[in-house]
């Protein structure tokens, strides 16, 4: 549902930094914020980001980055829990506010907690990447254990595959990465 008011990027450069780790997003123009996330996502998040650096520090073509500031439009500004980028478009799209201003060529999300975050995720991500030109978007489920991937295919983000335990991730924009699904997710034992 659009909100009656229509937030930009200069609305988030007014806002003070948050010190409890609350994330601000605008995407077309709705905010939306997110608390502190769960340790599975983190350490999701981080063995998918480890590979990713191993895979660039190998080949010399990227770099991934942690919940960076993406600026794509006066009402689109993100922070993907997980980028890839090229060295090409960095150069290209980081600016000395120290924010991406163009799309990366992959963007990972993490389910996040709540129907709201999980709807972010879901629609209204895919409609902006898709809209913007971000080569592949993986949503990573790390309850179910899953990442569904959308690839562009024919000038379009689509749906590819969702991939589980005993598959492998890759992707043809990083030749050679292969990762085995089972191998992102936190060990699981009683509390």
């Amino acid at each position: 549902m659009q909100s009656a008011i229509r937030y930009t990027t200069a609305y988030l450069d007014a806002l003070s930094e948050s010190r409890d780790g609350t994330r601000y997003e605008i995407i077309d123009g709705e905010l939306y914020v997110s608390s502190q996330s769960h340790w599975e996502h983190q350490d999701t998040s981080t063995k998918i980001a480890s590979g990713l650096d191993q895979w660039s520090m190998s080949t010399g073509l990227g770099i991934s980055n942690i919940a960076p500031g993406v600026i794509l439009s006066e009402y689109e500004s993100v922070a993907p829990d997980i980028v890839w980028i090229s060295f090409a478009r960095l150069r290209e799209g980081l600016r000395p506010d120290g924010k991406l201003h163009l799309p990366p060529e992959i963007v990972i999300e993490i389910l996040s907690s709540g129907s709201r975050n999980i709807r972010r995720d879901r629609e209204a991500k895919p409609k902006l990447y898709d809209a913007t030109g971000v080569a592949e978007y993986w949503i990573v489920d790390w309850r179910m254990r899953t990442i569904d991937v959308f690839r562009r295919l024919d000038a379009q983000l689509s749906f590819v595959e969702t991939l589980g335990d005993g598959e492998r991730l890759t992707t043809p924009i990083l030749p050679g990465f292969d990762k085995a699904i089972e191998g992102l997710w936190a060990p699981r034992f009683e509390m």
